[in-house]
């Protein structure tokens, strides 16, 4: 108990920093508004993203604003899906993200908080704009609200939405190294594919399946098999594929722990939550709907913690 006290002092203590405010050239800006730019970012990923947004409390003071707010533009698309019924609505919102996006590399963003707060960390960081646009367009694609037709699609998937949020996070870091953004691809994929797992039974209440056609064709479960939450083996066999896929997308990560730059081990702690799920799922026999993978982790914080202390991910 006394360390886990300890953990959520050091944690309130680090979401209390406040990076000064720097002058950037699109405007002029008072102290205060940009930390209420910053601010605005660090409460929508704190409320949208919790695991994430712990991981973005331990990078360096440098770069945590601006990984929260690469962070918040990644919320402010994921969250289009749920937020609208009508496809074309969504496609509209996800328009103004594109032509922000636009207007943020030409120095004039809109006056939205999260725009505000990408352009700094743009300026700041010299951001690649592709990871931005594959982003979007990944997330776009999402849009069509139907299964993926293969796990090489999912993957694919995975690796735009994914892997370039972890890009982006480390040019902000100063990283350009060719075994990190190796490390980081396989990372996002691994990460994509437990989002698809964890979030499959309250997709199942919806009536949304998204696990990949040839999976379940493979072993003979149909959509409605997964809708009614079956905990039959083949709908287990699914499950263990699918996790297998994704330790398998850990594993090679790991085995470029020797040459990637120490700086890039905080980069990589959302691992840490994906590994963990997968420790649990396999504990329960790779029952996707198993009451025990929906209860938060209490231990994160300083999972988190004693990995970014020995550099591990």
């Amino acid at each position: 108990m006394a360390a886990v006290n300890r953990t959520r002092k050091i944690f309130l203590k680090i979401s209390n920093c406040r990076r000064k405010s720097s002058i950037v050239s699109y405007t002029k800006y008072s102290t205060n508004s940009v930390q209420s730019n910053s601010q605005y970012c660090m409460n929508l990923v704190r409320r949208m993203d919790y695991e994430n947004f712990l991981c973005t409390l331990l990078l360096p003071k440098a770069t945590r604003n601006s990984a929260l707010a690469i962070r918040a533009f990644n919320v402010e698309l994921a969250q289009i899906q749920d937020m609208v019924t009508e496809k074309h609505i969504g496609k509209m919102r996800i328009q103004f993200w594109k032509d922000t996006m636009e207007k943020i590399y030409k120095g004039h963003p809109p006056q939205h908080p999260v725009a505000l707060a990408v352009i700094e960390a743009v300026q700041k960081h010299n951001l690649s704009k592709m990871w931005f646009t594959r982003l979007t367009d990944a997330r776009e694609s999402n849009l069509e609200d139907r299964p993926h037709t293969s796990v090489k699609n999912l993957e694919v998937y995975c690796e735009n939405s994914v892997s370039s949020v972890l890009y982006l996070v480390l040019e902000a870091a100063g990283i350009k190294d060719v075994h990190a953004d190796h490390a980081a691809s396989h990372i996002g994929k691994a990460v994509g594919i437990v989002t698809l797992l964890r979030a499959a039974p309250y997709l199942a209440n919806r009536r949304k399946v998204y696990i990949p056609n040839d999976i379940l064709i493979k072993h003979n479960v149909s959509h409605q098999d997964i809708i009614k939450g079956s905990t039959a083996q083949p709908v287990k066999d699914v499950t263990f594929e699918l996790a297998s896929l994704a330790n398998n997308h850990l594993s090679t990560a790991q085995s470029f722990k020797t040459k990637i730059p120490k700086a890039a081990f905080r980069v990589f702690l959302p691992s840490v939550s994906c590994q963990h799920y997968l420790n649990k799922i396999q504990r329960v026999d790779f029952d996707l709907f198993h009451s025990s993978l929906r209860e938060r982790n209490h231990l994160l914080p300083i999972q988190l913690l004693r990995n970014a202390w020995t550099r591990r991910y």
